[in-house]
């Protein structure tokens, strides 16, 4: 009895060393794959806070919660569960829907260019003073946005984990998915509340404390305004990158072969930069073409309205 208790015993505990030991496993995927990811990471969270740009101190949070939520629908409702059946039944199909989404990207950028530039449309009153309908539009195109950003991460992730079973990639996608979103919106949440907390920083008795308060009040304004902008940039630096990888990918090698060729070209002309230099070109390069796309994008949408009113 006590011989076949302790095999009881020992069984279990060979199980519990198991379930330890995968557990690791895939929070070592799941890092893995959240490295690969950490540039689009880096985009989503420059994208996000030009959503709350001039709302009400009071509804910065309130909004950036709503987003955070939807960006938690997007992974679990739709994005995990498709990338899982089409990496299972249909790889082939993931390449093209991710460029689908890399154009929309670029389409979303370059209208944003296009306003600045044409100043054809002026700007919006901010979100707080049209009221909660507007509030409401400020959320859906947050969230229509991180669809696409929230898409690439994951088929990144699931590109560093194919190997692994069928319940090994839903879990590690599960984790990158929630990991992900928290590092976004709270940083996102952070600075977007830096000058409320400088505020309170300058409230303070300590000197230093009122000084470094009395700077973040006073920066805050000029950050928010300058990640507005870089998230357009990253718009179309994300979206070019996808469709420059996805035609390689497709068959079309020449203008990912051109950007290579160039990036060794930078390289071995100055090796003491290491990576630096190729990567701001392979970034500028897929800029260039996340603009001519967006443009060509833009262009047509604003044709075919005037083609039916014609």
């Amino acid at each position: 009895m006590s011989a076949g208790l302790a095999a009881l015993l020992d069984d279990i505990a060979a199980l519990a060393r198991l379930a330890a030991a995968s557990v690791d496993d895939v929070g070592a995927a799941a890092a893995r794959a959240s490295t690969k990811a950490a540039g689009v990471v880096v985009d989503d969270a420059a994208v996000t806070p030009r959503y709350v740009h001039g709302l009400r101190p009071e509804r910065e949070l309130a909004i950036i919660k709503k987003i955070a939520i939807g960006s938690l629908r997007n992974k679990f409702v739709f994005i995990l569960p498709l990338a899982l059946l089409l990496s299972q039944f249909a790889p082939w199909l993931l390449t093209p829907i991710l460029m689908l989404g890399g154009t929309y990207l670029c389409y979303e950028g370059a209208e944003k260019l296009w306003e600045k530039v044409s100043g054809h449309h002026p700007p919006e009153a901010p979100a707080s003073s049209q009221g909660a309908e507007a509030e409401g539009r400020v959320v859906s195109g947050a969230v229509r946005t991180d669809l696409i950003l929230s898409a690439e991460i994951m088929v990144i992730a699931l590109n560093e984990v194919a190997d692994e079973p069928l319940l090994s990639r839903a879990v590690i996608l599960a984790v990158v998915a929630l990991g992900i979103t928290a590092l976004v919106y709270g940083v996102v949440a952070v600075i977007v509340k830096m000058d409320d907390i400088g505020l309170s920083l300058a409230a303070r008795s300590s000197a230093g404390a009122r000084a470094v308060g009395r700077f973040l009040v006073k920066a805050m304004p000029v950050v928010l305004a300058t990640l507005s902008v870089v998230g357009v940039v990253a718009m179309l630096w994300v979206g070019g990158h996808i469709l420059l990888v996805g035609i390689d990918e497709l068959g079309w090698h020449a203008p990912y072969d051109l950007v290579h060729h160039l990036e060794e070209i930078v390289h071995d002309a100055v090796p003491s930069l290491g990576g630096a230099l190729p990567w701001i070109v392979n970034t500028t390069a897929s800029a260039l073409l996340g603009v001519l796309v967006g443009a060509i994008v833009v262009a047509a949408s604003h044709l075919v309205p005037r083609r039916r009113a014609h």
